[in-house]
């Protein structure tokens, strides 16, 4: 059996993006670690987003659970100030940061890490540090292989119209989508996790604060746990990687391939 490390910017990022195919790992035997950078808080009167985050775990099957201790560095054009007595994760020294994340790998001896693309996917700041952060701990620790977790640009742009029609608030904008994630033609692996979907949706649903961050995002939520079964396995049962190191073509079925 392997140990896969997913390496994320900020609890709940690791159900949206990756939380099908850390439940199937979990379920085929293998070790599952999260590590985040961030503890999710912009504010320091924000939640305990790290208790979603252990909640969000125990839904997937996660063996373990860390926080590099980074603050999040928020999204948009204003870059806040650290807060006191704590680094804003992309602001935080690459070396640094990829040293406590190397340790965690060697520690576990890790297989593979899960990390981002060099645009972080839809261009936060924090999760474009991921993608250097993941890149040089995984070189340190001697890491065999990393994989990128991204989305077809080409099914958001079809969510994101699908929204606007149904009224319904889009995960991105439509200026976002045009750069966001990755083309489909250059995506390695395409994972099924259908089986998984409501484990998917259980570690999703953890993350309370973030459901309720907005009204826009209240009624998302609303209408995604009210979906049935095998239309929710229909919606995230699928997941998407890219091996920097693997020509594009061939779609790979398994992160251990």
């Amino acid at each position: 059996m392997a140990t896969v490390v997913a390496f994320h910017a900020h609890p709940d990022d690791e159900a949206i993006l990756t939380g099908g195919t850390l439940a199937r790992a979990a379920a085929e035997g293998h070790r599952v670690v999260v590590v985040v950078a961030t503890d999710g808080r912009v504010n320091d009167g924000d939640g305990d987003r790290l208790a979603e985050l252990r909640a969000s775990a125990t839904a997937l099957r996660a063996h373990r659970v860390e926080c590099l201790g980074y603050a999040d560095s928020g999204f948009g054009a204003e870059f806040y100030p650290d807060p006191p007595g704590r680094v804003r994760f992309a602001r935080a020294d690459v070396e640094e940061a990829a040293q406590r994340l190397a340790t965690i790998l060697r520690d576990e001896d890790a297989d593979l890490l899960l990390s981002y693309q060099p645009n972080g996917g839809y261009g936060h700041r924090d999760h474009v540090r991921v993608h250097h952060v993941g890149k040089r701990a995984a070189q340190i620790a001697a890491t065999p292989r990393v994989l990128e977790a991204t989305m077809p640009r080409e099914m958001l742009t079809r969510v994101e119209h699908g929204a606007r029609l149904l009224h319904l608030p889009a995960p991105y904008g439509r200026e976002v989508v045009r750069t966001a994630y990755a083309p489909a033609s250059s995506i390695t692996h395409r994972i099924n996790v259908f089986r998984f979907a409501q484990q998917k949706r259980d570690a999703f649903a953890a993350h309370r604060s973030q459901i309720g961050a907005s009204a826009a995002a209240a009624r998302l939520f609303a209408v995604l746990m009210r979906l049935p079964p095998q239309v929710a396995g229909l919606m995230f049962g699928r997941e998407w990687f890219v091996d920097p190191n693997l020509p594009p073509g061939r779609v790979h079925r398994n992160i251990f391939e």
